[in-house]
């Protein structure tokens, strides 16, 4: 009678112990399953996993050693760009004659960058570093001093081209490059002459590329260069080059109130202005002869227009090629808030198959992409019908 009750009482006791055990264990492997994210096959094996993930983290750092030497190589690599390419960066004066209150001649300075590109003395800068000078002046790396001839200008560009008669071997150019393979983020490094500092080096990156730039004679210069490299006066000019030491663009502007807002000629603007400036001492560009209003989903509301994108034709210049190709003006006149509209014209929605979105798409094309004598195909629409028209561009006048 004694011994049941004992019996009893042990398998409850076992039980109960297995109980804890069980327990224990299973606390354990979820504590360990959360650590390491996989579902573990015992309380020991998920332990020694979790301890092995920093070691494996730990193996894939570079050693720090490593890091030093690639930014030392970055920088031995631009310093090689600076050591090749600024005995190309000259500093350019300009002399120029005003009148003071009085009438009288009153001399002033203003000074620039500007870069050679060939044995033949050729040097590139901004058209508004040499803009009305009387006289310019040429200040070479070795501190040589050579007056400089005026070649050619391009004021809507904003690029002129100078020349120094000295031999091809006191002349070092500076290769140009290629506009088609920048991308935002590389690499940009300025040369120039900022506040009088001769050669001095700046290093930023492409910030955008193909920005719009209105400039302070109401023109806009297309295809330009955004970068962060610090340009101040005195920079503009200079070259903006890449990672190889090429010519990518030439710093030529600043967005003032800000900071790390600098803009470039582009590389491929210089390639198709400046052969023309250098042959010829300006260049030609081309014309359509037309003035029109940008259309917008408003002003299309307004006017009932079948598009709400393009160029509606208000005025042609008389002879021009626009008129010479058939290309119809308005007829009427409305009022439209307090603007007065000028309508009934032909409505641009495309040029050689490139949709036209509003004045300024219009223009770039014919800037970026053709030549005085050549023929383009103009889509429009008249009274809401489509129509192809040829016109050979003329030279703006």
């Amino acid at each position: 009678m004694n011994t049941h009750p004992k019996g009893i009482r042990w398998a409850i006791l076992i039980g109960l112990l297995t109980l804890l055990i069980l327990g224990t264990s299973c606390s354990l492997s979820g504590a360990v399953s959360q650590a390491v994210v996989l579902p573990p096959t015992s309380s020991l094996a998920p332990v020694a996993q979790a301890t092995t993930v920093p070691t494996a983290i730990s193996l894939a750092t570079p050693p720090l050693d490593d890091d030093i030497a690639l930014v030392e190589a970055a920088d031995r690599l631009v310093s090689a760009i600076y050591a090749r390419v600024s005995p190309a960066v000259v500093h350019i004066t300009s002399r120029v004659i005003t009148l003071d209150f009085f009438w009288g001649p009153l001399p002033s300075e203003g000074t620039g960058s500007g870069f050679i590109i060939d044995t033949q003395g050729h040097i590139v800068t901004n058209y508004h570093v040499v803009e009305n000078a009387e006289s310019i002046e040429v200040t070479l790396s070795d501190e040589t001093k050579v007056p400089a001839e005026l070649v050619g200008i391009d004021p809507p560009n904003d690029l002129a081209v100078l020349r120094i008669a000295l031999p091809p071997e006191k002349l070092i150019p500076v290769p140009l490059g290629d506009g088609a393979t920048l991308r935002v983020g590389q690499r940009a490094i300025a040369i120039g002459n900022p506040f009088g500092l001769d050669r001095t080096l700046t290093v930023g990156v492409i910030s955008a590329l193909g920005r719009p730039l209105q400039t302070d004679s109401n023109t806009v210069i297309y295809n330009v260069i955004q970068t962060d490299a610090a340009i101040n006066p005195g920079n503009s000019g200079g070259p903006l080059l890449n990672i190889r030491g090429e010519v990518i663009g030439v710093n030529t502007a600043i967005r003032q109130n800000a900071e790390g807002i600098g803009f470039a000629v582009s590389v491929d603007t210089v390639r198709r202005v400046v052969p023309e400036l250098i042959r010829y001492g300006r260049y030609a560009h081309p014309w359509l002869g037309v003035l029109g209003y940008s259309i917008t989903p408003e002003l299309a509301q307004a006017l009932n227009l079948p598009v709400e994108r393009g160029v509606l034709v208000a005025r042609l210049y008389r002879n021009s090629p626009a008129d010479r190709a058939g290309i119809r003006g308005a007829v009427r006149q409305v009022r439209i808030g307090n603007q007065r509209i000028l309508i009934g014209g032909d409505v641009l929605v495309a040029i050689d198959g490139t949709p036209i979105r509003d004045w300024n798409s219009l223009q770039e094309y014919l800037e970026e992409n053709t030549r005085v004598g050549q023929t383009v195909t103009l889509s429009i629409l008249r009274d809401g019908q489509p129509l192809e028209l040829s016109v050979t561009l003329a030279e703006q006048p």
